[in-house]
């Protein structure tokens, strides 16, 4: 049978459940590197999840535990850290020079340094979706704009569900179904 922790993990903290590899022994507090939507990224454990405490189904789970934390690790997202803070004066001129009315809160890379959340006080809109269009066009790399609000991230509308302008099946309403 699976084990599954929590883990809190992304500079603006996301909690998730993840499964843990057989053979793997972690405890709470513990430092980890866990496989995510945007990738690899250090997390810390909350709770390693009792029987009944574990999900119903598969859909509540983000991915899984990778391995416990190397000092490697630690150092190479200490590093990184770093170099976002040293980059975000310059991610706040781009802003000004794309002319985008967007609040950039922080920066973080995924440990595996493949990609570059910025983390913006906005929704999702056409501000946040232009940035990453134009950080994309500007050849600066994988970026994900990653939107938050007074209550933390804010998720990726459900499959399905109304949003955009419709001409993707969205139902947005603009008149493209």
């Amino acid at each position: 049978m699976s084990r599954f922790a929590l883990v809190r993990y992304g500079t603006i903290p996301e909690v998730s459940r993840f499964v843990i590899p057989e053979g793997l022994e972690i405890t709470r507090e513990e430092d980890v590197v866990v496989r995510t939507h945007r990738g690899l990224e250090l997390g810390c454990v909350l709770e390693v999840l009792s029987r009944m405490n574990q999900p119903a189904n598969a859909n509540d789970i983000d991915t899984e535990v990778v391995r416990a934390a190397t000092k490697e690790d630690l150092a190479t997202t200490e590093s990184m850290r770093e170099e976002c803070d040293a980059e975000f004066s310059i991610w706040q001129q781009r802003l000004v020079d794309w002319k985008l009315d967007v609040d950039l809160l922080d920066l973080e890379r995924t440990l595996d340094g493949e990609k570059l959340i910025l983390y913006t006080l906005n929704g999702r809109g056409p501000e946040t979706t232009t940035l990453a269009l134009k950080a994309v066009t500007a050849g600066l790399g994988i970026i994900e704009v990653q939107p938050v609000n007074s209550e933390g991230v804010v998720p990726l509308p459900a499959p399905g569900s109304s949003g955009g302008c419709g001409s993707c099946g969205g139902g947005g309403g603009c008149g493209h179904e």
